[in-house]
This record gives C-alpha cells, sequence and structure tokens, in this order.
C-alpha cells in the first residue's frame, strides 16, 4: 500500500482524519508509522498530500492532512472487456486503476462461461476493494468507472457510442491481424477505446461487429496471452508509443 485512500466519512469535524480496519491495521502493522511521523496520503477521487501521525493504536489510526497535490495523469483509455475467468478479474481489475484506465466495460461473449455472471467478483463491493487496491499501489485516487453488460450485440449496437463516445480511437487487439498497434494511428489519438476478447478471443461474429463499428484490429505478435497478461502489456505499449511521439513531437 503505497497510499493511505481517505473516505469522505474518515475526516472528523475538526478537520483531522480517523479510520479503522486494513488501512488502520497496515499503517500499525506494516507502516509502524509512529506519532510525529507523516505517511502518504489521499482522499478518494481528490488530491493527494500528507497525513501526520496524531494517533496510531490497535485498531484505530488519526491524522492531521495536508492534500496539496493532483495524483497522476489519467491514461485516457477505455476497456470494453470480455468478461474473464473470476481470478483473473481478480488481478485485471486492480491492474486497471494501478494504470489510470478511465472506464471498463464488462461485456458477455460467446466463450464467456455464463457462471462468471453469477461470481462474487462482480459484486459492487467487491469490484470496488480490487479497484482501490490498485489505486493505493499507484498513488491514485480516482476510481475507473465499471458497467456489466449480458448481451454483447445489443450493447454494441445501442449502448456502445453513448458509453465511450464517437471521437475516440477504436482498437481491436486480434490475432489474425496483421499490422502491429503502433501501424493503426494509435500516437495521434488523445483517447482510445481497447476491446479486448476472452481467453479464447473473439468469435469471428463479434470481432465482424466491433469492425463495423469502427475498431481497428492489430496484432500483439505470435505469442497468443491471457487476458490478465494482455491488459497490462496493452496499455503498457499503448503508453510507450504516446511518451515516444511526445518527445519527438
Amino acid at each position: 500500500m503505497n497510499l493511505l485512500l481517505l473516505q469522505d466519512s474518515d475526516f472528523l469535524p475538526d478537520g483531522t482524519v480517523q479510520m479503522t480496519g486494513r488501512r488502520a491495521q497496515h499503517a500499525r502493522e506494516v507502516l509502524r508509522a509512529e506519532p510525529g511521523e507523516t505517511l502518504r496520503v489521499g482522499r478518494l477521487g481528490g488530491l493527494v498530500g500528507t497525513g501526520e501521525v496524531l494517533e496510531n493504536t490497535p485498531g484505530l489510526l488519526r491524522l492531521r492532512v495536508s492534500l496539496t497535490d493532483p495524483p497522476p495523469p489519467r491514461a485516457g483509455v477505455d476497456l470494453l472487456l470480455a468478461i474473464p475467468r473470476p481470478k483473473a478479474l481478480k488481478r485485471v481489475l486492480p491492474a486497471v486503476a494501478q494504470l489510470g484506465v478511465d472506464r471498463v466495460v464488462l461485456v458477455n461473449a460467446a466463450r464467456v462461461e455464463k457462471s462468471y455472471f453469477d461470481s462474487k467478483v462482480l459484486a459492487p463491493g467487491f469490484v470496488e476493494e480490487l479497484l482501490l487496491q490498485g489505486l493505493e499501489q499507484a498513488r491514485d485516487t480516482r476510481l475507473p468507472e465499471v458497467l456489466i453488460r449480458e448481451r454483447f450485440r445489443p450493447f454494441v449496437e445501442d449502448e456502445l457510442d453513448a458509453i465511450f463516445g464517437t471521437e475516440a480511437l477504436r482498437l481491436l487487439p486480434h490475432p489474425p491481424a496483421p499490422q502491429p498497434l503502433h501501424r493503426v494511428g494509435v500516437q495521434e489519438a488523445p483517447r482510445v477505446v481497447m476491446a479486448v476478447g476472452p481467453d479464447g478471443g473473439w468469435v469471428p461474429f463479434e470481432a465482424e461487429l466491433l469492425e463495423a463499428h469502427g475498431f481497428r484490429p492489430f496484432s500483439l505478435g505470435p505469442r497468443i496471452l491471457r487476458v490478465e497478461t494482455a491488459v497490462p502489456v496493452l496499455l503498457g505499449q499503448l503508453a510507450l508509443l504516446r511518451e515516444d511521439t511526445a518527445r519527438t513531437a
């Protein structure tokens, strides 16, 4: 935990912050913070800064905070993600929060097991906890929005434009595509929507429907990656391409 995230409910009338539970336990048992020391803190959805420890007793942490700096810049990326295996989703959600993704739509697909929709991992509280873990790691404060859609075609045909907008570059990592990521114009795009299929990939109908709605296919190379590997690789490649473009501009 590289950042203690503060909820609005943590703030007391005198301006100090009081927290219990996992965060207080971490400050006491892992950080071993003593009164007078400072910790990195951030207000959920707001600024980051420092918190002076006023009290750190079993189960209770009280801080005097100073929030002065913005969190890291956003990645300018949204994800359309076929729901992966629950164990994989538990890895993917913290990763997308760490990497600054703004919105994730978890969608059904032909190669998605229907039982995945009954998993506790999709419960709102469970999703939020996984995202918070990612924010704490990255010293960020802004939660990605996560939506769940159980019908692929109606979502693509009826909701996709409204949710993702029409100005973002739409990208489809798809092994049959010949061109790599840097050949699809991603360097000039301020916003990107990535459509990542399940471990078995999008079926032809799904890929064709996405292409018909403006998604440009590209390849990650000859290796076939699992979703929990592909997502951070894709986001990392995108970030590097943008950084290279900014340096040479």
